[in-house]
C-alpha cells in the first residue's frame, strides 16, 4: 500500500489568498485527490460536501456561515497545524497502522494507493469543535481518507489516532462490502469499535477518542441495551442516530433515538472487547471479518 498524505496546509493557504470567486475551483483542486475513490457514491461535489462537512468558510458568499474567507484565524490555525507537524505525524501513524494490519492479515484485501486529505474546519462549526472536540475522519471509501480539523490542544493531541482509525475502515471495507440501503446499525457500530479498538492497540488508552472514553458506567449500560435491541435495523439513514447520537442526527435532519452523542463508538468498543476476549483475536486481524460473526462472539444477538 502507498499512503500519500496531501500538502493541502500549502493548498489552503494559497486559496486563501485567491479573490472569493476563485475560491471553489481551488477548493475543488484541494479535494481531487479523493474524486476517484469517492466517484463510487456517484456524482461527488466536492465544494458542497465541504459545506455541509464543516469544513472552513470560503467567503465566497455562498452558503451557510460563509463570509468568512479573510478570517485571520484561518491562516493562523494553518501555521499552528504546521507547527505541530500534523500532516508528518498523520503520515508516520498511517505507515504504522498499514504495518500492523499487514503483519496481522497478509494478503488482505486494501486499495493500493491511499489518497489522505486533510481539510481545515470551521472555527464556528459546533459539530466539529465542540461535540467532535475538534476534529472527525471519515475513511470508508478504499483509497480515500479524508480528516477534517480545527486545531484544539484535543485534535492535535490525536489527530495521529483518527488516522489510524480511519484506516482501518479502509481496508476493512476493501473486504467487506458497504451497502448505504442495507447497512445495518450491527456493522456500523462494530466498525467503529474495532476501528477504536485498534487505535488503542496502536497507541494505549490515549488512543481512543475522548467521546469514546466519556461514555461509562450506567449511560454505557442503557446505550448498550437500545443499540443492540436494534442491531439489525439497516439503512444509513435509520442506522446513523445509533451511531453518533440524537445531537447528529437532529442535525442531518434524521430522527433521534434516545442516545448521547457517539453512543456507537463505546458500545461498539464494548462489543469487539468481547468478542475479542472470547477470540484471542485483536482487532487488526478481525479487520475483515463480518460484523454478524464478531456480534455472534460478543453475545449480541442478531437475524443475520
Amino acid at each position: 500500500m502507498q499512503i500519500i498524505v496531501h500538502d493541502t496546509a500549502s493548498a489552503t493557504l494559497d486559496l486563501l489568498r485567491r479573490p472569493p470567486a476563485e475560491r471553489p475551483d481551488a477548493l475543488r483542486d484541494l479535494y481531487a485527490p479523493l474524486a476517484g475513490p469517492m466517484s463510487v457514491t456517484g456524482h461527488f461535489d466536492p465544494v458542497q460536501a465541504h459545506r455541509m462537512g464543516s469544513g472552513f468558510p470560503l467567503g465566497d458568499g455562498d452558503g451557510a456561515s460563509d463570509g468568512g474567507g479573510d478570517d485571520p484565524r484561518l491562516p493562523a490555525a494553518l501555521h499552528r497545524m504546521r507547527d505541530a507537524r500534523v500532516w508528518e505525524r498523520v503520515a508516520d501513524s498511517l505507515d504504522a497502522a498499514w504495518e500492523r494490519i499487514d503483519a496481522a492479515v497478509p494478503g488482505v484485501k486494501h486499495a493500493e494507493t491511499v489518497h489522505v486529505v486533510i481539510v481545515l474546519g470551521n472555527p464556528d462549526d459546533e459539530h466539529l469543535t465542540v461535540r467532535s472536540s475538534g476534529y472527525f475522519g471519515l475513511g470508508g471509501f478504499p483509497g480515500a481518507i479524508q480528516l477534517v480539523m480545527w486545531p484544539t490542544d484535543t485534535s492535535l493531541r490525536n489527530i495521529g489516532h483518527a488516522a489510524a482509525h480511519e484506516l482501518h475502515h479502509n481496508v476493512r471495507y476493501a473486504n467487506v462490502t458497504w451497502d448505504p440501503a442495507a447497512v445495518t446499525v450491527g456493522e456500523h457500530v462494530v466498525a467503529e469499535g474495532l476501528a477504536e479498538a485498534f487505535a488503542r492497540e496502536l497507541a494505549g488508552e490515549q488512543g481512543l477518542c475522548p467521546w469514546t472514553r466519556a461514555l461509562t458506567g450506567d449511560r454505557l449500560d442503557r446505550a448498550y441495551e437500545r443499540i443492540t435491541a436494534d442491531i439489525d435495523v439497516a439503512g444509513m439513514g435509520n442506522a446513523f442516530a445509533y451511531v453518533l447520537g440524537d445531537a447528529t442526527a437532529r442535525l442531518v435532519g434524521q430522527e433521534p433515538v434516545g442516545l448521547p452523542d457517539f453512543a456507537g463508538y463505546g458500545v461498539g468498543l464494548r462489543i469487539v472487547e468481547a468478542h475479542m476476549a472470547a477470540t484471542g483475536l485483536t482487532a487488526a486481524e478481525s479487520v475483515a471479518l463480518p460484523a454478524r460473526e464478531i456480534l455472534r462472539n460478543a453475545g449480541v444477538a442478531t437475524e443475520a
